[in-house]
């Protein structure tokens, strides 16, 4: 009888409490939890005022875009609560140009659903918001910033490749992207987040170097972290495969088609029609990328986030994954042998089973393969 009343208790609450909000579109949000909790306020500028919090509980806030019924609501972002009034801001309006706010929340990284070993122990992280480029760095916009960066003493080791000025950047590695990233931040006049020494004060500019200083608190663009890219590749769902649910198709992404039984030793949760590239992508001429932007958004309003190409993240290659803490992993120090860093996302060769969410691959630093590119995050 105390369960019926409390899960009555929370579908009151939620069919009351949905507040909605207009940006690029219109949002319904509604909060369920482990106890009864209500909306007090939903400001100007996204924050979502919670009261009647259990201090130690997790909340989730859940979205939806129309109000057919209200049977299609999906997770957006998980709250812990910290008082029994909490103040979370959950989208914002006038973002960076080209960015959206990942809000701050807690999520879980990694799944059992396919048996890789190092997507395991499936672990609860808090991750701060940051800003996220919604589309991959494009060929012209690696290009802008590269022209700038080249004439105000930066060194690159690879000038960068792109089918289109569309299509994402490739054949940039790791160091490419670190530097480039500081370069954007100087051109739009914001701090650095990379040095190469332990003050803070030399700006990473030149060369490869594996002793990489981040000042995270700068307000400049970096790459993310693993934690990062994995909690806004979600979108806000949790314990599934890919940003938008459990099986792919080339309707949602680019990558190479091995579905079963086509392919004898294919994935069943692969849905494409056929063994192979994609034939929208494929013209002859590689890499087989498609523009920025081309598929859908996951809920987050992020593009890519399965599928086009690999994403360079800042975290050194670790298994199991990250540090001794579950607040804003930044993955394991510089040791000697390790360098190899983290890619995430899958790409255009890469099977199914790549653009997993939970997936994790490496790549040497210095290697600008023509399937990897990258995105960038700010701070708040």
């Amino acid at each position: 009888m105390k369960r019926k009343l409390r899960s009555l208790l929370i579908m009151l609450v939620l069919g009351t409490g949905a507040y909605h909000a207009v940006a690029q579109e219109t949002r319904f949000f509604r909060v369920s939890g482990p106890t009864a909790t209500t909306i007090t306020a939903f400001r100007s500028d996204g924050t979502l005022v919670l009261s009647n919090t259990q201090p130690g509980a997790t909340y989730t806030v859940q979205t939806v875009s129309t109000l057919p019924g209200g049977t299609n609501w999906v997770d957006y972002v998980q709250i812990p609560a910290t008082n029994s009034v909490n103040t979370n801001q959950i989208i914002a309006f006038n973002p960076p140009p080209g960015m959206a706010l990942i809000p701050a929340g807690s999520f879980t990284m990694g799944d059992t659903l396919d048996r890789e070993s190092d997507a395991v122990p499936v672990t609860n992280l808090y991750i701060s918001a940051v800003y996220m480029d919604v589309n991959l760095v494009s060929y012209s916009q690696w290009q802008s910033v590269y022209n700038w960066a080249t004439n105000q003493g930066y060194g690159f080791d690879n000038v960068g490749a792109g089918k289109a000025a569309n299509h994402p950047v490739q054949s940039v590695d790791w160091y490419d992207c670190v530097k480039w990233s500081n370069a954007r931040s100087q051109q739009a006049r914001l701090t650095p987040v990379y040095y190469t020494d332990a003050g803070l004060t030399q700006v990473y500019t030149n060369g490869d170097t594996d002793m990489v200083y981040p000042k995270w608190m700068a307000n400049g663009y970096r790459l993310p972290t693993e934690a990062e890219w994995e909690k806004a590749a979600r979108g806000g769902l949790s314990g599934q495969r890919f940003p938008w649910g459990f099986t792919i198709s080339w309707s949602q992404a680019n990558y190479y088609g091995e579905s079963y039984p086509l392919d004898g030793d294919g994935f069943s949760y692969d849905l494409a029609a056929a063994i192979g590239y994609d034939p929208a992508f494929n013209d002859g001429v590689y890499p087989y990328t498609s523009p920025v932007g081309y598929f859908e958004p996951n809920d987050y309003g992020l593009y890519d986030m399965a599928g086009n190409v690999f994403e360079h993240c800042w975290d050194l290659y670790g298994t199991p994954y990250g540090q001794p803490t579950t607040t804003n992993p930044t993955g394991p120090g510089i040791a000697p042998g390790q360098t190899y860093r983290v890619i995430r996302g899958g790409a255009l060769d890469g099977n199914a089973s790549y653009a997993r969410c939970a997936d994790r691959n490496n790549n040497a630093p210095d290697a600008n393969n023509s399937a990897v590119g990258f995105r960038c995050v700010r701070g708040q």
